[in-house]
């Protein structure tokens, strides 16, 4: 029952952000991704994981015009 419980909650920002930055990175341990799966559901990794890949890519065109002028 309390599996089903976890199963139902929504998972916080916080987690969200904290899982996809450590995607990114490549680096997970398995009981953090196997309780990621449970709690965050795939609208929440698909809008975090396009907000992550737009600050990611600004970041790096930032950084290339600030070390080309």
């Amino acid at each position: 029952m309390n599996n089903r419980k976890q199963s139902s909650e929504k998972a916080p920002a916080w987690q969200v952000a904290k899982a996809i930055f450590w995607s990114f990175l490549g680096i997970r341990k398995k009981s953090d991704l196997d309780r990621d799966a449970e709690m965050i559901k795939p609208y929440q990794l698909i809008i975090g994981g396009i907000i992550g890949g737009v600050i990611f890519v600004l970041s790096i065109l930032t950084l290339v015009k600030l070390i080309t002028s």
